[in-house]
């Protein structure tokens, strides 16, 4: 054979291999509405959502319908319906959990940015957009050479309400205003509620079409669990069987307003109802609470069950008689889809049996076809669509890796700082020791719900970046620390060291989905290590707590040989560059904890216990800053900085007047009742437009350090004449400026008093208290009265 025949043959060789290994990372997408498909009205993109859904709806047999009522949907061939899964997972990055996300092709990792949690401590509403948009982008990029759906299953908006709860940690803390605005953040920036100018990735430099009302998406992201979900397994309480009983007040006041908010001002195209009961009745049998998300909160979307809810209703709780009345049960409260294969076992039998009718079903495929027609999946190929430009470039970009490292630093909590410790001079320290079993294991860096990160970088990496005489020992063998195996060695380490870094805390083998703690403190020997190597070193050392759940840390924080701990959560694959740029003074630290720290004595507390007020009768201590009596180890919002910072108010007024044009013609009567008789309040619901009562409250926020920082402003309210019930305080808004050392900078913050200064009665009615509310920040107040 000649040599040119030799070479052509391999040149086709090496095309074919190409061509096949193509095939093989790039799967040909798989669309409904291809030629010669393309000519049903439910492909035609010129007519309305709603007729498109109806159209599709009307050429399926009862089977077929049947079959779209699971997460995993199998093709329909006769119509050129591909298969469908519609669970994918987004908490933080783009996750493994869950079927519909595959990193087996052309994407093989995407970015993992800080758990939820820490980024909430940032209390950075524009951060948590950017965010949300990074994640969207990697996901449609991931959609587009086939290896992720359009649906995925996030935020988790549930209230952190108990601080042994194992998922605590997904979530935005344990306040509802907190809460409720990291949801309206992450929803509009994941569903592609934002405009692309400059952007060549988004194909046009427009805003999504729709995306403003509610048609349009880029992706769809999910609210969930609703409603009550904040137990895993304790005691003899299973998150799947657990009946929460909620009073009305303490659901419109603390359980509900993140979800309302995530609907109403978020635009959320999905719901997930969750295992537990609420006052007995499962969640995805609620017919009164899911239909108020649609006919008070305008939501316009699919409502998921939780994975295997319904089962659960008949097989778990005994709730349900037989299969078929659980399946009627959830589709005649408005539930659409279920994670798992119950409806498809039982639906049909369920339909001969007259429990179901066919109509029932109809409504669900309505609300299901609807969200993925906004999300263009009947509208041809996805390639020629506004997003089809996304792709493997897209994902861990330096961006998004720059962004996950911002989140970090801005969500790292300098808990104590004695003698100002922190931040240490690189320049004068020749060695360094980190000890503890997730100082170099990246694997711990990402809490619950992570995927496959794209360059991790562990702390131990992170500080040898900084000081190269950097040595290392586990102390414990893992995080469990069931043993003093280690402790020899640490000890050692440090000892010769000028500079000690411990790494404590949590990992998923103590708090996780389905696992709560029991104990707030260090895991096993823990506590012991920490003191032992404070107790044989030379210096002070430094204390970096990692995990999601408080933690009593009371022995930490009363040790002088303790100079400084930090709560780092779990901060993502730049966890080691962040954490190691606060400790060296890169990065001024300013985020503050959006959960309460309590002592070891609150695992006294009925876990299954709902109520959030005290109630001294019983010795309950409530829960969560706004109503809890106990002592706390570190309080909500709670945060340490490099500088020193003080306030003053600059604008605000002194009293809002609610008569006149502001109020119902009648309300002025009843107002007037209200005082004659001694009531001091009035209905938010009589109050005719709450957008005239709005104001900014202006601010100056005066940096006492010599080091720039950014800075968490945390604005609260209290009221004079608290009434039965009332919070001891609460927050009614916040923000993060950026300040220059030795100068002060303005900011302001918009107060909706139907909004931020209401509370709810007993009866689960929001009010609006007349007389005296104190605006307070620290160190400074304002008082404002509201009068009619």
């Amino acid at each position: 054979m000649s040599q040119w025949r030799s070479s052509f043959l391999l040149k086709i060789l090496t095309i074919l291999f190409s061509i096949s290994q193509k095939i093989k990372t790039h799967p040909e997408p798989k669309f409904p509405c291809k030629p010669p498909h393309n000519t049903y009205p439910f492909c035609n993109t010129s007519l309305p959502i709603p007729t498109r859904a109806q159209s599709l709806i009307s050429v399926l047999t009862l089977q077929e319908k049947i079959q779209q009522l699971s997460n995993g949907v199998k093709p329909i061939p006769r119509l050129s319906l591909p298969a469908y899964q519609w669970w994918s997972e987004s908490l933080h990055g783009i996750a493994t959990n869950g079927p519909g996300v595959l990193f087996n092709g052309t994407i093989k990792s995407a970015t993992s940015f800080p758990q939820v949690l820490l980024t909430a401590a940032s209390f950075n509403k524009s951060l948590w957009f950017s965010i949300a948009k990074a994640i969207g982008a990697e996901a449609r990029a991931m959609y587009n050479v086939g290896q992720a759906g359009l649906t995925f299953w996030a935020p988790n908006i549930n209230i952190f309400r108990d601080p042994r709860w194992g998922r605590g940690q997904e979530t935005p803390g344990e306040d509802p205003t907190v809460t409720a605005a990291y949801a309206v953040e992450y929803v509009k920036g994941f569903q592609g509620q934002f405009g692309s100018e400059g952007d060549e990735r988004f194909s046009e430099n427009r805003v999504l079409e729709g995306s403003g009302n509610g048609e349009g998406l880029m992706l769809s992201a999910c609210c969930k669990h609703f409603t009550g979900y904040d137990l895993e397994k304790w005691g003899n309480f299973s998150r799947y069987t657990f009946n929460a009983k909620v009073s009305k007040q303490d659901l419109e006041d603390t359980y509900q307003p993140p979800f309302q908010s995530c609907i109403e001002e978020g635009k959320a195209s999905c719901l997930m109802c969750s295992y537990n009961q609420v006052n007995g009745v499962p969640a995805c049998a609620r017919h009164d609470l899911l239909q108020k998300v649609r006919d008070e909160w305008g939501f316009k979307g699919y409502i998921t069950s939780d994975c295997d809810a319904v089962a659960i209703i008949y097989e778990n709780q005994k709730y349900a008689p037989t299969p078929e009345d659980a399946v009627a049960d959830v589709l005649k409260a408005g539930m659409d889809i279920n994670c798992g294969t119950y409806l498809l076992r039982h639906t049909e039998s369920a339909v001969k049996q007259g429990k179901v009718q066919e109509k029932d079903i109809d409504l669900a495929l309505f609300n299901l076809f609807s969200v993925q027609l906004r999300l263009g999946l009947f509208d041809g190929d996805p390639e020629k669509q506004q997003f089809g430009k996304l792709g493997p470039r897209d994902v861990c970009t330096k961006e998004h890796r720059n962004l996950a490292l911002e989140a970090a630093r801005q969500g790292i909590v300098l808990l104590k700082n004695e003698n100002k410790f922190l931040p240490i001079n690189k320049n004068r320290v020749a060695s360094l020791a980190i000890i503890g079993p997730a100082a170099n294991d990246t694997s711990k860096l990402g809490g619950g719900y992570t995927g496959i990160p794209c360059n991790p970088k562990s702390l131990l990496e992170g500080h040898r970046d900084y000081i190269r005489d950097t040595s290392f020992a586990t102390g414990c063998l893992n995080v469990s620390c069931d043993s003093k195996d280690g402790f020899k060695e640490a000890i050692r380490v440090a000892k010769e060291a000028d500079v000690i870094v411990v790494v404590m805390g949590l990992d998923l083998s103590q708090e996780t989905e389905d696992h709560d703690r029991v104990s707030l403190m260090l895991p096993g020997k823990q506590m012991d290590l920490v003191t032992a190597v404070a107790q044989e070193s030379k210096l002070p050392l430094i204390l970096i707590i990692m995990g999601g759940g408080p933690i009593d840390v009371s022995f930490a924080k009363e040790d002088p040989r303790i100079a400084s701990i930090l709560w780092v959560g779990y901060p993502g694959e730049a966890g080691g560059q962040a954490v190691a740029d606060v400790i060296f003074g890169i990065f001024n630290p300013g985020g503050r904890l959006p959960v309460t720290w309590y002592p070891e004595s609150f695992t006294s507390v009925p876990m299954n216990d709902m109520n959030m007020r005290a109630d001294p009768s019983r010795n309950y201590p409530g829960r969560t800053y706004r109503f809890y009596t106990g002592e706390v180890v570190y309080g909500f919002g709670h945060g340490l900085s490099y500088s020193n910072y003080g306030y003053k108010f600059l604008a605000v007024p002194d009293r809002i007047s609610l008569s006149g044009s502001f109020i119902k013609t009648d309300l002025y009567k009843k107002s007037l009742y209200a005082r004659k008789y001694g009531l001091n309040y009035v209905y938010i619901n009589d109050v005719a437009s709450c957008d005239t009562l709005r104001f900014h409250v202006q601010i100056s926020v005066l940096n006492n350090g010599d080091m720039d920082g950014t800075h968490v402003v945390m604005l609260y309210s209290r009221e004079e004449n608290n009434f039965k019930g009332g919070p001891q305080k609460k927050l009614v808004g916040f923000t993060r400026v950026h300040t220059e050392s030795y100068k002060a900078t303005g900011t302001s913050i918009l107060i909706d008093p139907c909004k931020h200064l209401s509370t709810v009665n007993e009866r689960g009615i929001r009010i609006l208290s007349l007389g005296y509310h104190v605006l307070m920040l620290e160190g400074v107040e304002h008082p404002i009265l509201i009068e009619t």
